[in-house]
């Protein structure tokens, strides 16, 4: 099982776990212990991991930090760990402040089990930053960080080669959540930009309300523009290889891509489960055969592009996100799930799909 692979299973467990999780400690075994195991070090071994390691601050003596990870005899790494239910904005990250200012630690992390966030000394040196380079949520996993995550593991950890990534990380997730903010909220500044190259006019009143309600217009089109189009291009390999299935009779529909006749949008969180779906399904066949084809009321995954082959359906346009499984008497049965990971949680549901199809025990009429 491949890295990537390992921690969506730890995060698959956490929805269950979290309702037994009622301490740290609970946080920590259940949790954080797993992770640390998954990125290589012995968690039994105190040469590796130090509970409990001791950081004197001044006049307080015995201070502890949760974990230290040891390389060469050295703390490298000190993680402080909360409650499962601990808000970490509200959660000061003070006591982890004091420990990495008076040990040689240069990687800081505050966690409650789910949020993991990863601190260094970019704006001064042995003084740990107030904001964060690095924030994994096992609950809303996204594969670019968890590759950077793949830094941290004791076979590849190089904290040379850290702190010059950390500082390009921690730049690019402030400038993101400066780009979320526009988008979402666009600033005078951020619209006057705009105004003044398209409109020769003065920026009045009238002209920056006008100009508002554009350029956020304007900025979410561009970006449902742009990933329609990745998503096009990802695909094109799909197409060409479905459209020399032979059957004729099963119609290999040219609407198979994200954007349909009817103008739908396929979303992140749609293109998303389908990456996932292709995940779980990937040592059982061939992934050129999984298809996306999507509609107002749903976002449908199929086998060969048949439409007589559905593997599953996704209904997240509403705030109760589901998804729809196929039962062997071709039934469908909607589950309410509540984030993406969850669709892990039925992968043998999904390979037995596949399975019957495969094995010519079911084929849906009717499904468009």
């Amino acid at each position: 099982m491949d890295f990537i692979d390992q921690i969506k299973v730890l995060a698959t467990k956490i929805p269950k776990l979290s309702e037994s999780i009622k301490t740290e400690e609970g946080a920590k075994n259940a949790l954080v212990m797993p992770l640390l195991n998954i990125l290589g070090y012995n968690v039994f071994d105190p040469t590796e991991v130090v509970p409990e390691f001791t950081t004197d601050y001044g006049t307080k003596k015995g201070e502890k930090v949760d974990y230290a990870i040891i390389q060469d005899g050295k703390p490298i790494i000190l993680i402080e760990c909360k409650n499962i239910d601990a808000d970490l904005d509200k959660e000061h990250a003070s006591q982890l402040f004091r420990y990495f200012t008076v040990s040689e630690a240069k990687i800081g992390i505050l966690t409650n089990g789910i949020i993991y966030r990863f601190y260094t000394d970019i704006d001064a040196p042995n003084k740990m930053d107030d904001k964060s380079f690095l924030e994994i949520n096992l609950l809303d996993i996204k594969e670019p960080l968890i590759n950077e995550l793949k830094r941290f593991k004791k076979e590849s950890f190089n904290i040379d080669d850290l702190a010059t990534i950390a500082c390009e990380l921690k730049y690019t997730k402030e400038i993101k959540l400066i780009l979320a903010n526009e988008i979402n909220s666009p600033s005078e500044e951020f619209v006057k930009f705009f105004a003044k190259r398209v409109n020769e006019g003065p920026f009045t009143q009238s002209v920056r309300e006008k100009f508002t309600i554009i350029t956020k217009n304007a900025l979410n089109q561009f970006i449902n523009d742009r990933i329609n189009d990745r998503l096009k291009f990802a695909m094109s390999d799909t197409i060409t290889s479905t459209s020399n299935i032979s059957d004729s009779s099963e119609n290999l529909a040219s609407d198979s891509v994200s954007i349909n006749s009817d103008e739908t949008i396929t979303t992140e969180d749609e293109i998303e489960g389908f990456h996932i779906v292709k995940s779980i399904l990937r040592e059982n066949i061939d992934l050129k055969r999984i298809v996306i084809r999507d509609k107002k009321s749903y976002c449908g995954i199929l086998l060969d592009n048949n439409n007589r082959k559905p593997i599953c359906r996704m209904y997240f346009n509403t705030k109760q996100k589901y998804i729809g499984l196929f039962t062997e008497d071709k039934n469908e049965e909607k589950v309410p799930i509540e984030d993406l990971n969850c669709i892990y949680s039925y992968a043998d549901k999904l390979k037995n799909t596949v399975g019957n199809y495969e094995n010519g025990k079911q084929q849906i009429e009717g499904i468009n």
